[in-house]
């Protein structure tokens, strides 16, 4: 997961992200670094778009974290809770596969 923060700290920083810029980072929070891993990260970031990706992780997020709707006419709210904890669950596994894919 190390690996993945150092590349979105370097990608936020406005800085290149490469196998030699994530080691920097890595190794300056005193990870061991697996070079190895470093390659398949970089390869893996090769032709994602990481600020889009990012952004739609974070609309997914928005939606999840959306107030439950207002009681139905009547006052009728059964079902409705459970209905809106579904619905977060699977906008936060969409969530979860959005950024499964910005690394692989």
């Amino acid at each position: 997961m190390e690996y993945v923060y150092a590349s979105l700290l370097l990608h936020g920083a406005k800085q290149t992200v490469t196998e030699e810029s994530v080691s920097k980072v890595l190794k300056a929070a005193g990870v061991a670094v697996d070079d190895s891993r470093v390659k398949a990260l970089i390869a893996s970031l090769k032709d994602v778009n990481i600020e889009e990706a990012i952004q739609k992780a974070s609309a997914t997020q928005a939606v999840a974290a959306a107030p439950a709707a207002a009681p139905a006419e009547g006052g009728k709210t059964e079902g409705k809770a459970e209905e809106a904890e579904e619905d977060t669950g699977k906008a936060e596994e969409a969530a979860a596969e959005g950024l499964g894919s910005l690394f692989g």
